[in-house]
């Protein structure tokens, strides 16, 4: 299975230029093959598009500055527009899941850039990288390499960081596990409650997120391509990376954590596309990160032999009692404690969801016809503070 393994480096003034002037050509040679296709009432193979916008292009004296950077990029920059592309016909044709993909967009010069090397284009000589007609970058090397890279992107993002993505190969890794399952219920303020009764608390965003609603008014009052509207966008950019930082940390060692120590995992597929639509929820719903959770989990479960698991959304995970499985109905979300009049069993809300989830997930699930009562009983449930 292949993994992405990044570091972060510091090039060098005249090695920024350098790297400018390649994002600035791998971003033309995309854009332009993109015109071509929006033109042309059939779209171009591939082969051809390269031809046009890089091989007859440096010919001509509009593009001839782009025989001054490698022509490794330049290619795969055509290449990743053939990706776009394909998921685009998939999507409309229905061969690829989830959301609509949209059509290609151009790029631009302020968001995120990045140009990919494959090999030939780049080489390791001991603590340093290699790039073709950029030099030798130093990255920091928190972590060894697996094993040899097939390809390294080389990206700076809005708030001019400057990073060395290597693509390896890896072999997926057997580890023993403690428990032999875990379902995973995913919150808000308590990020995850899981079935053995531990919680995750979600790291708090507020105080960075006021400062980014605070820059975002001055930006809107400012005036446009000018040097303090520039600045305070990498401003921004930063307060966005910082919060990206801390939940991406956190993701990954709580994902590590459960993934180690479980061998069945078990998650809900939630809806977040349409939880998003709450006006009043949907910027923490945004901030939480449980599609990348969901996407670290799986992946990890590959590479260390793991069950990864993922039940219907519309399991009422929630409006049955884990211990004997009396089904009580919709219970309003400020309601976190609920006493079952079945058994007498008083549960946590997430606590009892996340057991439910274990069942479903795995196989245990009560049965609802079985264990429900004949008798007219209503619920009785506790609201607490959410």
């Amino acid at each position: 299975m292949k993994a992405r393994y990044q570091y972060r480096f510091y090039p060098t003034d005249q090695q920024q230029q350098s790297l400018a002037r390649l994002f600035g050509c791998v971003r033309v040679v995309y854009n332009d093959a993109l015109a071509i296709c929006k033109q042309s009432e059939k779209k171009p193979k591939s082969a051809q598009l390269q031809k046009i916008v890089i091989t007859q292009a440096k010919k001509t004296e509009e593009r001839a500055w782009l025989g001054e950077v490698s022509n490794i990029p330049l290619q795969q920059s055509v290449a990743d527009l053939e990706v776009a592309f394909k998921n685009f016909f998939d999507s409309c044709k229905g061969k690829r899941k989830g959301r609509k993909v949209g059509y290609p967009k151009f790029k631009k010069r302020t968001n995120s850039q990045s140009a990919r090397f494959r090999i030939g284009g780049f080489s390791i000589k001991g603590n340093e990288v290699y790039l073709a007609k950029i030099g030798n970058v130093s990255p920091i090397w928190s972590r060894e390499l697996p094993a040899p890279p097939t390809s390294v992107t080389v990206i700076k993002d809005c708030a001019n960081r400057y990073f060395l993505s290597f693509v390896v190969e890896i072999e997926p890794v057997n580890i023993g596990a403690k428990n032999q399952s875990i379902g995973i219920d995913l919150g808000i303020k308590t990020f995850a409650v899981m079935s053995n009764g531990e919680k995750a608390e979600s790291p708090d965003y507020s105080l960075l997120d006021k400062r980014i609603r605070k820059l975002q008014k001055k930006l809107a009052r400012q005036q446009k391509d000018s040097r303090r509207r520039n600045k305070t966008r990498i401003r921004i950019a930063k307060l966005h990376n910082q919060i990206a930082d801390t939940r991406k940390d956190f993701l990954h060692k709580l994902s590590t954590k459960v993934v180690s120590e479980n061998k069945t995992i078990v998650l809900e597929d939630l809806n977040v596309s349409g939880m998003v639509k709450n006006r009043k929820l949907s910027r923490v719903i945004s901030q939480q990160g449980w599609r990348e959770f969901r996407t670290l989990i799986e992946s990890k479960s590959e590479k260390f032999g793991r069950d990864f698991r993922v039940i219907s959304r519309w399991e009422p995970t929630s409006q049955v009692c884990s211990n004997c499985g009396y089904k009580w109905g919709k219970v309003d979300l400020s309601v976190r404690s609920i006493l079952c009049l079945s058994c007498g069993t008083e549960h946590d809300r997430d606590g009892n969801a996340s057991k439910n989830i274990e069942m479903v997930g795995t196989g245990h699930r009560h049965d609802l016809k079985c264990t429900s009562r004949d008798g007219k009983t209503t619920s009785v449930a506790r609201s607490d503070e959410a």
